[in-house]
Parts: C-alpha cells; structure tokens; sequence
C-alpha cells in the first residue's frame, strides 16, 4: 500500500537514488562521450547563432508591432545577459550536483517536487523545439540573401509563413530534416562535428567585428536611443532567446565523460564568450548601417553590402547558415533529452525512451525534428522567439528558485561548484526573469497556457499514476519480482 507522501504530486527525486530508479525503469543508458571543450563548444553552439545574426538585426531595426532600439540593441543584450548569468550560476550548481539527461525539468523534480517537474519539463518541449524552428527560419533569411546576391530569387509563397504573405518556408523545413538527421547519428559525431562548426562559428565572428570596425560611421550611433527605454526592455525578452544555451548543453550531462567537473565550468565559459562576442557584434552592426535600414533577417549581409562590400556579404551568408546549425542541433539535442528523461521516469510512456545500439534516441529525435519543421513552415520568426522565451525564462524562474530552497534542505549534498552571494544571485535571477516576462505580448502567454493545460490533462491522466516513484506505478508490475 503505498503512502500519501508517495501518491502525492508534490514527491521529490531522491538524489541518492536516482540510479537505482533510472536502472529500474529499463530504458537505455545514453553514451559517454563529451569532454570540457565538447561541451563547451555546445553551449556556445546554442548560445551564438540567430541572436546575432538575425534578432540582433530585428531588433534594432524593428517591425510593424515593435519600434526599433537602434544602436540601444547593445542594451538590450546586455540586460537580458544579466538576467542569463544569474541563471547560469544555478544550472552550474545543480549540473555539478546532479549530472543528468533532463536539465531544468530534473532540478525542478528533485528540489521542488514532481508536478513541478512535470511543469518545466512539458514546457521545454514546447520551447525548445521552437527554438529549433526559429532559427531554421533564420537560416532560411540568410539563404534568400545569399541566393539574391547571385539574381536568384525564390518565390515568397516557398520561403514565409501565410501571416507573411506566403505558404510555407521550405527551406527552413528542409534545414530541421537535415538537423535531425546529423543529430540522429549519435552523440560521438554531433560532438565532433559541434566542435568544428563553433570554432568556424567563432573565426566568422571575429572576422565580421575585425573588418566591420574600418566602417564604422560614428554617425548611426546618433540617437542611441530612437524609441526611448521602454521599447530596449522590450528588446531585451525578445533577445532573451540569444543569451541562453547552456540550459540545453546542461541536457547532455549524463553523456559527459566526467559531468560533475566539466559540466559547471562549461556553462560559465560558454556564457562569456558569448556576451564578449555579443557586445562587439552589435556595435559593429548599428555602426555600420542606420538602423532603420538594417535587414531584420539578415543583419550583417545588409551591413556590408550597405558599404560596398556584397561579396564579404555572400561569404557571411554562406558561413551563417553553418554557424546557426549549431544553435539548432543544441536544442534538438535539449528537446530528446528532456523527453527521454521523463519517459525512463515514468512521467511520459517508455516508448520515448528507447535508444539504439549507439546509445541515441531514435526516435524522439525525428518526432521532434519534423513537429520543429512544421512549426518553421508555418510561422513567423517573431512570434516563435516570444513563444520560445516565455518558456525558457519560466524555466529559469524555477532553476534559480529550486537552487535556493535546496542549498537549505539539502546542504550536505556533495557540490562541485557552489555558486557565490547566495541567495541573492538566484533571487536576482528570479526576479529579473519575472521582468522581462512580462514584457511579451499577451498572444505568447495565451499560446503558452493552452500548450500548459493540455500538459497537466497528460499529467494526471497519465504521468502521476504511472511514475516511477509511484509504488502502484504499471511499471512496478510489469517487471518481474526476482527470485531470491
């Protein structure tokens, strides 16, 4: 008979015991291949891709609902890293305590307890197949400006959503199946191949601040803010989707070779590189081009080609859609994780959890990959990156405030990294993420409310009677009691 401390939804993942649960659940083990450069290279892989090379331009320039920030895009990234880094102190803490496929969704069930767990786990499915989506419609911008730049034009019915005048974006639904299927050769050779394509990432970087510098016109930073402060807050939720990454890389613990160690470090390195890297692009690009004629798509092939300079604006091109494949096989490799986490938990059904002879997720890999094709076909950028962002900040409100609550329940639990100003680091964290919330529109929090009720029908139709920690669980009695 089990008690009602265990039927509740409030249980929490024992730490000490999640091996022995995962092993009882029967699902494959994922392969351990990914060392400190690795990871790191996934971070920066999902941190740098569609922030600077699309929304920093969208941003800046505006749209028809949002005036543009101009040079004051800057800002915006910044106060949205600000935000990022009191997050990203909490996910070092737990991924040093607890290096496991899941992320959010497993801190928020250890910490806060299952109907919590479930919560955030159900919402980055949603979110970060989103993300993927996103950016391959960003990468579907830079490839009509590189096509332009040779006089071929696709038709806009092939390449934007109805809501922009067209049907269907083929080339961003082709870029999620191509994505999917580099994913799905395993964990060995998306590291390997993250690893080259965010070193490129990074020379192309360099590159574009390097040259972009000698045609500065000091004059476009003039007014720094066009549209005052309130529109750069606003800024700032949508650039949110750039600041973030490391919460996906942290998805890919369990297939680090040593998580405890390498996983904190990893988060922090990824993030600071970043936000270096941030700061000197978007200076380049409100330096060069007046922002109201920035291409909100393609940012920096407008800038140089705005200067002359049309073939560097090709090469951009041709190298953007490489280095934003990265941010795309980031969070589709998030999006597998969590879901095979919660499926060997219980919470979702044990088919999801299977994996092949390489230790990879078969198949919620090609059911995320086509669901982010599907959502790239048939929306706008903006609308996706809201939508991506309402749920990533949930999930870092519930990081920063699981952290806090079990450095006092549990603090004799071994930590690896044990982040500094407690509790006032995640409570900035908490409270910066509930700010910049509630800058989105409205339509993203309706969206993001109907993806949650239909989650918590799944969880108490389903989840809570046939979790793990449920001793009257189906799965208990599937498997057969051994024999003494």
């Amino acid at each position: 008979m089990s008690t009602r401390a265990e039927r509740s939804i409030w249980r929490r993942m024992p730490v000490d015991r999640m091996d022995e649960i995962e092993q009882d659940s029967g699902a494959g083990a994922l392969t351990k291949s990914l060392g400190l450069w690795q990871l790191t290279a996934i971070g920066v892989g999902g941190i740098i891709g569609v922030g600077i090379f699309s929304l920093a331009g969208l941003v800046a320039a505006g749209d028809e609902d949002n005036p543009g920030v101009g040079p004051a895009v800057l800002i915006a990234f910044l106060i949205a890293g600000l935000a990022s880094a009191a997050a990203a102190m909490s996910y070092a803490e737990f991924a040093g305590m607890i290096p496991r496929a899941g992320s959010a969704y497993t801190y928020g069930y250890v910490a806060l307890g299952e109907v919590i767990g479930w919560f955030i786990g159900w919402d980055l499915l949603l979110e970060y197949i989103a993300i993927v989506a996103v950016v391959a419609i960003g990468i579907s911008g830079y490839l009509e400006a590189f096509l332009d730049g040779f006089g071929v034009g696709l038709p806009v019915s092939l390449t934007a959503s109805a809501e922009e005048g067209g049907v269907v974006n083929v080339p961003a639904v082709l870029i999620c199946l191509l994505v999917t299927f580099i994913l799905s050769r395993g964990t060995r050779t998306f590291g390997r191949f993250e690893l080259v394509a965010v070193a490129i990432k990074i020379l192309l970087i360099l590159f574009i601040i390097g040259l972009g510098v000698f045609y500065i016109d000091a004059g476009n930073y003039d007014p720094f803010l066009p549209a005052g402060f309130g529109p750069v807050l606003t800024g700032a939720a949508t650039v949110f989707f750039a600041v973030f990454g490391y919460d996906a890389m942290s998805t890919a613990a369990e297939e680090a070779e040593d998580g405890k160690k390498h996983m904190p470090r990893a988060i922090i390195l990824s993030l600071v590189i970043a936000m270096v890297l941030y700061v000197a692009a978007t200076l380049v690009l409100t330096g060069m081009q007046d922002y109201q004629d920035i291409d909100p798509t393609a940012g920096f092939a407008s800038a140089f080609t705005s200067v002359g300079l049309p073939v560097i604006a090709g090469i951009i091109s041709v190298f953007a859609v490489l280095s934003i494949l990265t941010v795309m096989l980031t969070f589709l490799l998030g999006v597998t994780r969590v879901w095979f986490s919660m499926s060997r938990d219980g919470l979702l059904p044990p088919w999801f959890a299977g994996v092949d002879r390489h230790g990879t997720p078969q198949r919620v890999t090609w059911i995320a990959g086509i669901g982010s094709a599907l959502l790239a076909g048939v929306f706008p950028i903006r609308a996706v990156a809201d939508l991506t962002n309402i749920g990533i900040l949930s999930a870092f409100i519930v990081v920063c405030a699981a952290v806090i609550l079990f450095r006092y329940t549990r603090p004799d639990t071994p930590r690896s990294f044990r982040l500094p100003f407690m509790p006032f680091v995640p409570a900035f964290g908490v409270l910066s993420s509930l700010f910049l919330i509630y800058q989105l529109p409205w339509e993203t929090w309706a969206r993001f409310g109907v993806w949650l009720v239909i989650g918590f029908v799944i969880y108490f139709a389903y989840g809570r009677r046939h979790s793990l920690l449920n001793p009257d669980s189906p799965h208990h009695r599937r498997r057969p009691t051994p024999t003494p």
